[in-house]
């Protein structure tokens, strides 16, 4: 699979999950509380894959050619994130790989957790890289199958009994085309290991 071929396969793999968090919208109606200016999902660090940082690259690359302005803002904050966050990084700084040893897991989990994501335009309160933004932000908010149990945005369902909940889960990508497209960007780049926004967008 040449580059363009895996551009075309994370299009389709974009449709697919916009597909089902549409038709989770479409059933929790006014439960699902995103919108515009509600920032909370975009603070706090959390990791991204290989093919979620390639997709916000492109995404930056894209937003140089057509505003070179914001994308040079983006560029300027995740350089002061990285700068930020590099001295307890739980992984390797020089890389922007996070660790995998059980004490460097252990310290991710409250690494991070006030730091704004560099996409984020912090007087709009929008994403500039609402089109390339990882997986994890896609499929946020709507009820998410995960360990142990379904997870869900905390400003969501409110007042909601756990049926209810349960009757509006976001079921994304069943085919699993991400894992085959993350399968050859490890193939065709040699990038292995789950990074965070701010180190992809510095990169």
């Amino acid at each position: 699979m040449n580059t363009g071929s895996r551009v075309a396969g994370d299009q389709k793999l974009i449709q697919i999950i916009d597909a089902a968090l549409a038709d989770a919208k479409r059933r929790s109606g006014d439960w699902l509380a995103c919108r515009k200016g509600c920032t909370q999902c975009c603070v706090g660090v959390f990791p991204i894959n290989e093919l979620d940082a390639e997709r916000l690259q492109r995404g930056l690359t894209a937003l140089a050619a057509r505003d070179p302005g914001r994308a040079k803002a983006v560029r300027a904050r995740a350089g002061k994130a990285v700068a930020r966050l590099s001295a307890e990084f739980p992984g390797d700084p020089r890389t922007g790989l996070l660790g995998t040893t059980r004490e460097q897991r252990r310290r991710f989990k409250s690494f991070g957790n006030e730091e704004p994501c560099p996409a984020l335009d912090p007087v709009l309160g929008t994403c500039d890289l609402y089109e390339s933004r990882p997986m994890t932000c896609r499929t946020f908010g709507p009820p998410l199958r995960v360990e142990g149990g379904l997870g869900v945005c905390e400003l969501c369902y409110q007042g909601c009994s756990d049926e209810e909940i349960a009757a509006c889960e976001i079921i994304p990508d069943s085919d699993d085309l991400e894992s085959r497209l993350l399968r050859e960007v490890r193939r065709s780049t040699g990038r292995r290991g789950d990074t965070i926004v701010a180190f992809a967008l510095a990169a």
